[in-house]
């Protein structure tokens, strides 16, 4: 009550309440902050996890910061080099130019690389991780996601098929927030909704970051199990998978060597849904875990790719010896990679040409 008398007084002498967002604006312009701090704020004041709160306050700290400040100031060395040999051809420059350039950028754009990947696999840390659940129709999909929301969201039937749209729901698995996605069972269909049921099927296992591939033990390996291992196999490199071996309490002939590859659990319904629980956990744990750059937003996501790009193609123009034109990409991945934090000033070339070479004495 205090407060809001307060405040009334204040306003009745003149003042105003602060816009959204009004002190992190100002506090940008008074250059107290850059832009992906000021981004940081924003997110997380949204955060719903403790990865994200964790990631987004590194990056409020400034290490996106000093990450960009890193790869502009080598990249403007570079460009000063080139730029002195184009207007001071007289000057003595080392012989090996070329390849220290040549060294220097795909070093540069290997970070670049290594950023995007990790930032690709990573960034369900701050929207949550997508874990799907696949596997040929009535092998255990729903009952699984039932177990895991501790409640009866799927329908559970005998017939297959049954489950013919995505079924998505939010949870937190230890410290993490995920979405899981029970899908329609994927096998050949005939029937048009079935066909698109197992078409966003294949597209939700493509965008997610841990794939659930349920087996049925009760029932012989086939051709539509095939299909599912395939698509698992397919993917093994590069999302984490959990091979789920359900129905493990019926006694048959399944051949389980060949996941000895992947990580599996044997389940079945009469059994604590913990081991799986765990098993996701640490698989969350690992993926996010990492000493690597992390970018937030899909706009730095795009600057980096930007950068990385425009050097791709300065490094085919040095090769053809076309100094201007690697000179005006270079220029252009020194404005992708600065546009993260700040805009970039022409006038810090300048100064490093003028640092490094005795020009204009």
């Amino acid at each position: 009550m205090i407060a809001e008398l307060i405040i009334d007084e204040v306003l009745k002498l003149g003042g105003r309440l602060a816009n959204p967002g009004e002190f992190t604006k100002r506090a940008f312009l008074n250059s107290k902050i850059d832009l992906s701090q000021a981004e940081a704020i924003t997110s997380l004041i949204e955060a719903k996890s403790k990865d994200a709160i964790k990631l987004l306050s590194k990056q409020l700290k400034g290490e996106l910061k000093y990450f960009v400040d890193d790869i502009k100031e080598k990249l403007v060395e570079i460009l000063a080099f080139v730029e002195v040999n184009i207007d001071y051809a007289e000057e003595d420059l080392p012989e090996d130019l070329h390849q220290q350039i040549v060294q220097k950028l795909n070093q540069i754009n290997q970070l670049l690389s290594s950023t995007l990947t990790s930032s690709k696999l990573r960034e369900g840390m701050i929207e949550g991780f997508k874990i799907s659940i696949i596997g040929k129709p009535n092998v255990g999909k729903s009952t699984i996601l039932n177990k895991l929301l501790s409640y009866e969201r799927a329908i559970i039937s005998d017939i297959a098929g049954t489950t013919r749209d995505t079924i998505e729901e939010s949870l937190r698995i230890g410290s993490h927030l995920v979405k899981i996605v029970d899908t329609a069972g994927i096998r050949k269909a005939n029937d048009e909704i079935e066909k698109i049921g197992i078409k966003r099927s294949k597209q939700s296992a493509d965008e997610s970051e841990i794939i659930l591939a349920v087996f049925d033990l009760s029932r012989e390996f086939d051709s539509e199990d095939k299909e599912i291992y395939e698509i698992i196999k397919s993917y093994h490199d590069e999302k984490e998978i959990i091979v789920i071996l359900n129905k493990s309490d019926i006694a048959t002939s399944f051949k389980k060597e060949i996941f000895k590859d992947f990580n599996t659990i044997e389940f079945s319904k009469e059994k604590s849904i913990d081991e799986l629980v765990k098993a996701i956990e640490k698989v969350l744990d690992k993926t996010s875990f990492s000493d690597d750059m992390i970018l937030t937003s899909k706009r730095q996501v795009k600057c980096v790719q930007d950068s990385h790009d425009h050097i791709v193609e300065a490094l085919e123009n040095l090769d053809m010896d076309e100094l201007e034109l690697f000179a005006y990409n270079i220029n252009d991945a020194i404005y992708a990679i600065s546009s993260i934090t700040s805009s970039f000033e022409r006038d810090e070339i300048l100064d490093k040409m003028f640092s490094n070479f005795c020009l204009g004495k």
